[in-house]
Parts: C-alpha cells; sequence; structure tokens
C-alpha cells in the first residue's frame, strides 16, 4: 500500500505504482511457492476452474480492466437481435491521480442462451479487453466512484457514492462525453443531494415504487430524499434509454458551465446506528419503509411515516461488522445480510430477535473471507448471490436447504443450501448484479489486478441452465441426447 495517511478502505484500494506493485507481485510469488505444498494457489485453483468453464457456463465475457471498478450495474437494454442483445453498463475507474477518476457508461452485446459454442467461451485471454464490452461515455467524476445504484423506473439515471457526505445523481444519457486527461475539470451532476454530516462512501438504494434515494454513512445515520420534483414525467413513464439526447432531469441554468448543480436536501434523517451505516434497502414496495446495517453489528427497520427512530433494533444481527443487506422483491418478509463473519444470515421480519438478539431463519456459510455483497434474484422468490473477500461468488437456493437429492454425489461437506459457485475471480468481488432482462445473467468485478496484471477482472457470465432447470426435465433432456448420440454412433 502507498504510505498515505488516509487509510485505505474496506472494499477496495488504490492502484499501486508500477514499480511497487512490481515488488508486491514478487514477493506474493515467493510466498504462493513456499505454500504450494500445502494448499493450490490461486492461479492453480483458477486454472482448475477454467478447464470446467465449457462444462458450468452457458455463455461468459473476461474483460480485464485498465482502472479497478468498486461497483458495476446493468443499464436498460438497447437493441435485441437474434443471437444478442445490447446492454447498457455502468463500471467506473479508480485512478491513482495520473488521470481522472471516472465513471464510465459501456454497452455491452449480451448473447443470448444456448447460443455460444462451449469450445469459444474458455477461449479467453485473461489480460485483454473483451469485445463484448465497449465504452460508449466517461463522466469525469468527482472523486473515486465507490457504489453505483440506477433507478428503477429509468435506469438511465444514476446516484454515485464518493469519499464525501454527498449523494450524486446523474441524467447518464443526456451527460456530455468526457475524456479523461490529467487536469481535466470534473463533470457537474445533474442533482447533488445533501443531509450527510460525514462522508457517506458505500451504502445506498433507491426505490423500486417512487423516485426516492437512501444513503448511509460514517455519521452512523440514514438519509431519505425525494428527487421527484426535479426529473420530468417521462423519466418514470419508461424503463427504456433516452437516446434523443434530451434530459429526463429538470434543468437549471444550463448555459452557465460554471453553475453549480442544484441541491436537494433530505427528507428525513434517521438516527439508531453506533457506527458506520454499511449498506441500506428499500423495502419493495414502499418508499416509506427500509432497512440498513452497519460496523455496530445491527440490522435495523425503519418506518418513515412514525418517526425518526428506529422500528426496530436487531443488536447482534451477526458475530462482526454487516457489510451488505438486501429485501426480498418476491417476499417481503425475507431480508438478507452478509457480513465480515464470512456468513450470509437470512431473517424473517415478522421473527427477528430471539432473547434479544438475531434470530436469523438460516445461515449460509460458504465463503471463507468477508461477505462484501448480497443480491436476491429477480425472477425466484428463493434464490441470492454472495460474493465475498475469497474470490468467490455463490448462487443459493434457500428451499434446497435440508433436501437430498437422489440423484446427488456430492459428499455432505457442500454447504446447505449452495448451488452454484463462480470462482473465475481471483481476489475480493466487491459487486455483481443479476441481469433483469436476462435474469440468470450476472455481471461481477474484482478487485484482483494484482494477479491479473491489470486494473481489475469485469466478468459477465450464465451458468448453464442444466444447473438450475427442474432435475426431471434436465433428466429427460440428457438421456435424449445420450440416445441421439448411440444413433450418431450406430451409424457411422
Amino acid at each position: 500500500m502507498e504510505g498515505q495517511a488516509q487509510a485505505p478502505k474496506k472494499r477496495g484500494r488504490k492502484p499501486k505504482p508500477k514499480d511497487e506493485k512490481e515488488q508486491y507481485q514478487q514477493s506474493t510469488g515467493k510466498m504462493k511457492e513456499g505454500k504450494k505444498s500445502h494448499q493450490p494457489s490461486a492461479d492453480e485453483k483458477y486454472t482448475q476452474w477454467k478447464a470446467l468453464v465449457p462444462v458450468l457456463y452457458d455463455w461468459l465475457a473476461n474483460h480485464n480492466l485498465v482502472w479497478p471498478s468498486l461497483s458495476c450495474r446493468w443499464g436498460p437494454q438497447l437493441e435485441q437481435s437474434t443471437y444478442k442483445n445490447k446492454q447498457r453498463l455502468y463500471l467506473s475507474e479508480q485512478t491513482d491521480g495520473s488521470v481522472p477518476n471516472t465513471l464510465v457508461i459501456a454497452n455491452c452485446e449480451v448473447v443470448k442462451p444456448r447460443v455460444a459454442a462451449a469450445e469459444h467461451i474458455s477461449q479467453f485471454n485473461e489480460e485483454a479487453r473483451s469485445p463484448f464490452v465497449r465504452k460508449h461515455k466517461t463522466i469525469i467524476h468527482p472523486g473515486e466512484v465507490n457504489r453505483i445504484r440506477e433507478l428503477p423506473q429509468n435506469s438511465g439515471i444514476v446516484a454515485t457514492h464518493t469519499d464525501s457526505p454527498e449523494v450524486l445523481i446523474w441524467d447518464v444519457e443526456a451527460q456530455p462525453n468526457r475524456h479523461a486527461l490529467l487536469g481535466a475539470t470534473n463533470s457537474h451532476p445533474d442533482l447533488i443531494l445533501t443531509g450527510h454530516q460525514d462522508n457517506a462512501e458505500f451504502a445506498l438504494a433507491m426505490c423500486r415504487t417512487e423516485p426516492y434515494v437512501l444513503s448511509g454513512g460514517k455519521d452512523r445515520s440514514v438519509v431519505l430524499w425525494s428527487i421527484q420534483d426535479h426529473i420530468t414525467s417521462s423519466a418514470t413513464d419508461s424503463a427504456g434509454p433516452k437516446t434523443s439526447g434530451g434530459s429526463t432531469i429538470k434543468k437549471w441554468d444550463g448555459n452557465d458551465k460554471n453553475a453549480d448543480s442544484p441541491s436537494v436536501g433530505p427528507r428525513g434523517v434517521y438516527h439508531g446506528h453506533e457506527d458506520t451505516v454499511e449498506d441500506v434497502a428499500f423495502c419493495p414496495s414502499s418508499a416509506q419503509e427500509f432497512c440498513s446495517v452497519g460496523d455496530d453489528s445491527c440490522l435495523i427497520l425503519w418506518d418513515a411515516r412514525v418517526g425518526t427512530g428506529p422500528a426496530i433494533k436487531v443488536e447482534k444481527a451477526h458475530n462482526a461488522d454487516l457489510h451488505c443487506v438486501d429485501w426480498n422483491p418476491h417476499d417481503e418478509n425475507l431480508i438478507l445480510t452478509g457480513s465480515a463473519d464470512n456468513s450470509v444470515r437470512m431473517f424473517d421480519r415478522r421473527n427477528l430477535t430471539s432473547n434479544g438478539v438475531g434470530s436469523p431463519v438460516n445461515t449460509f456459510e460458504g465463503h471463507k473471507a468477508a461477505v462484501l455483497c448480497v443480491q436476491w434474484f429477480p425472477d425466484k422468490s428463493s434464490v441470492f448471490g454472495s460474493s465475498a473477500e475469497d474470490g468467490l461468488l455463490n448462487i443459493w437456493d434457500y428451499e434446497k436447504v435440508g433436501k437430498k437429492s437422489e440423484h446427488a454425489t456430492r459428499g455432505a461437506s457442500n454447504p446447505q443450501g449452495l448451488f452454484f459457485r463462480h470462482a473465475g475471480h481471483r481476489d475480493k468481488v466487491v459487486d455483481f448484479h443479476w441481469n433483469t432482462y436476462d435474469p440468470w445473467t450476472v455481471v461481477s468485478v474484482s478487485d484482483d489486478c494484482d494477479t491479473t496484471g491489470g486494473g481489475g477482472t469485469l466478468q459477465i457470465w450464465r451458468m448453464s441452465d442444466l444447473l438450475y432447470r427442474p432435475e426431471d426435465e434436465v433428466l429427460t433432456e440428457l438421456e435424449k441426447f445420450k440416445s441421439h448420440v448411440v444413433s450418431c454412433g450406430s451409424k457411422a
């Protein structure tokens, strides 16, 4: 790490200068050599994973980043065609100061299911950019982009967190494309949301039902805003992109390049945490109900209609700091949390505590390091994903907990509820996002610049449908395939 006074972030780190990076790689290389007799190295595990790609995946794209990105999000779908669809993808560039930090709007070609040939998806170069991901627009961001979240009513409007108390709102289609050169002035956000008294770095959410924004920060508070009065009615009429270039956020004096961006004060500031708030989530059906987690090991549920104090406070939701939370869009009683204790827990809001401490319905233990991100699957209420500092992105189904398949061959060591493990990243997976237009397609990003020789890795992937379709249906298909192979062999 660079000898800076500022403490490093928990979930990302500044890129090392090249000479320091080389020294670090040499030293870690020697360490790895010494450990090989005891356990496989990250490179060996990765090689094993890559050999299985044609079997496990329907499609996979690997994109080596120039600079690390701490967040990745799907934007609106742009085009549909026979074999692939075009869609916006939001990333960031966390630089070392030699060029500005940026918010990147990319175009991604998403190959449709059962189109890609098995032998092609595993033939990628780890050090190359993917032909499926192309930069469309660059926004020069005032500070590093720690978190990106899109407005569900119109995913062309995004919110970003940086190392400041403000939340920045961007109409990405209307923002001008900029060249990220040293000394270039920052792009102007379309709105600035004020209300935090200290930096708000990671906790950020946007509401499904109304254009509301939620944030948490180092000031131990949760802050709620409405941006309803600042966006045009057309912005929430459709989730599609505004390709005309016209703004969906009402403009102030757009002719004055030096004019300050308009600011919006909070609707409410909510106090109840005793340490930094690390993540927040809205109730899927309400802009007035939300939850938050923090470094005080607490999960708090809030109701803006009844005051600014906690509606329910769950002490000791985990045995360590909580990093992430998500509220089930299909079953509003279920809330997921992820923690530095390496576990994911599922809570039922009808029965959150027992003897004054958190009482989860299930605990999922399949990570070997702190969990950084949890997210429910958009199309099935029992499925969710979790990513962690161990470089793994696990896919779970809580309905599989306690159930044994008569065809299963795996040993009992497999964690309960785990049915897929994405092991294509070689260091911490800092963010991932399910694609609502193509539900089993995931974008994930990792801070593995020390092992990839670049700025980290972005991967877009879809597991084989043989892994999640009903078992009887899959076995029938495989039997038909077996019969076909046998008949072809007899004719040869």
